[in-house]
């Protein structure tokens, strides 16, 4: 079951860009962090309104969507943007790394 934020997540990115394919996945398991956070989420949004444009204009749109999540509880948010026709050519998602844990920013592992 979809907790509070996972819930506005979703229903602000339908209201925002009409996704034809929309994944909203709580990642918040995999980071640091007490159970239930809803901190780290990634998303697949499918959306018409990404044509011509390049990713990084893609992602503003969703973090414009998203402003109030990513200013509170949201800490990180990796998204896949894709059109319909990139998503029917390759209906994939490339996995991410995995979490450091914050380790990146301990001195005894440089």
């Amino acid at each position: 079951a979809e907790g509070p934020v996972a819930r506005a997540i979703r229903a602000k990115l339908q209201a925002a860009l009409a996704p034809s394919h929309l994944q909203v996945v709580d990642e918040s398991q995999r980071h640091a962090g007490a159970a239930g956070a809803e901190s780290h989420f990634a998303v697949l949004v499918v959306s018409e309104r990404f044509e011509g444009l390049r990713p990084l204009q893609r992602h503003h749109l969703v973090h414009a969507a998203l402003r109030a999540e990513l200013a509170g509880p949201v800490h990180a948010l990796a998204i896949a943007a894709r059109t319909p026709q990139q998503w029917r050519d390759d209906p994939s998602v490339p996995p991410r790394p995995p979490c450091l844990g914050g380790s990146k920013h301990d001195p005894s592992r440089a």
